[in-house]
């Protein structure tokens, strides 16, 4: 599909980490907040897919979550910029999205949802960030720009738009696009099958045998990511575990992604993206010859895993 400046302007929108980045710290913590409601009434399911977000017309879900016999749903909305908690006995509950601590925004969701009698006791410290702050005790963080976090949701809009058409393309296991609030990205992964060996662990503030289970399997995983650290700036990337012998040298496309060491993965500049006359054909490049050199040099069964051309375009 080709854009003009205009609409790639509007539909894929600017996002310089320096501009949002208190926003995006913050923002950072309340989804952790909402998403670890919805780990603490979830049944485990692999890989720590129960503990996800997804995309939606207005922002995040958790999707429905049991409560007893019932369930509810916590949603952000980042077009009316609030929290709206459903319950299926017909309750609704919620607060704004605005300036506010961490810790404020934790008591208040609290509050909205006891008055929906819904009471989910979490673990209050945040995971996958260095010199963490209980969410209760969190009066650092409180920053909240809705501009920013608009864009923020409309550039996943559009990543979780591509990554289900690049999804489409497998058959073999593989995850849902959905929204990790531990790092946070929206991520979709492949697997091949076969067991990959014990995962060294590491991930600050996540217990290793979290790390391990969620890489019991090999596997071909790319996302979105805000950004940060090494990466300061917005960026698809892509990632094999176990990575195999010659993948950081592997020739992949387009021109403008990289291999970063440190993160052991291929990034590529969200800028770039946004700005190419057709952004779609652009990252789905990347995130095809990101997987088949991950797939090529992993020597996996690509012909029992992916998607044959003539079940691609429907039937």
């Amino acid at each position: 599909m080709t854009l003009s400046a205009a609409s790639r302007s509007e539909t894929w929108p600017t996002l310089p980490l320096e501009a949002w980045s208190d926003t995006c710290a913050t923002l950072h913590m309340w989804t952790q907040i909402v998403g670890k409601i919805r780990l603490a009434q979830s049944p485990w399911v692999n890989h720590s897919w129960h503990v996800t977000l997804y995309l939606t017309p207005r922002g995040l879900t958790t999707s429905p979550i049991a409560y007893g016999t019932r369930t509810f749903q916590i949603d952000f909305d980042f077009i009316s910029h609030r929290v709206v908690v459903q319950s299926s006995d017909g309750g609704s509950a919620g607060l704004s999205l605005q300036p506010q601590s961490v810790a404020a925004f934790y008591l208040r969701l609290v509050d909205q949802m006891a008055k929906l009698d819904l009471r989910v006791d979490i673990h209050k410290q945040p995971n996958e960030v260095p010199n963490p702050i209980r969410f209760d005790q969190d009066e650092a963080h409180r920053a909240y720009d809705q501009d920013y976090a608009n864009r923020f949701w409309r550039i996943l809009v559009q990543a979780d738009r591509v990554f289900k058409e690049f999804r489409a393309r497998f058959i073999g296991k593989c995850s849902p696009v959905h929204f990790f609030w531990g790092a946070p990205d929206l991520a979709v992964t492949r697997f091949s099958g076969r067991r990959a060996p014990k995962h060294p662990g590491g991930v600050p503030y996540l217990p290793d045998w979290v790390t391990r289970e969620a890489y019991s399997h090999e596997v071909s995983s790319c996302g979105f990511w805000p950004g940060g650290g090494s990466v300061p700036y917005a960026a698809f990337y892509s990632y094999a575990y176990p990575e195999p012998a010659g993948f950081s040298k592997a020739e992949v496309r387009p021109g403008a992604s990289f291999y970063n060491g440190e993160l052991r993965e291929f990034v590529l500049p969200y800028d770039f993206v946004r700005k190419a006359e057709s952004p779609d054909d652009v990252l789905l490049d990347f995130l095809q010859t990101t997987y088949e050199a991950a797939a090529n040099l992993g020597k996996w069964d690509r012909g029992s895993l992916e998607r044959g051309e003539d079940l691609r375009h429907g039937v």
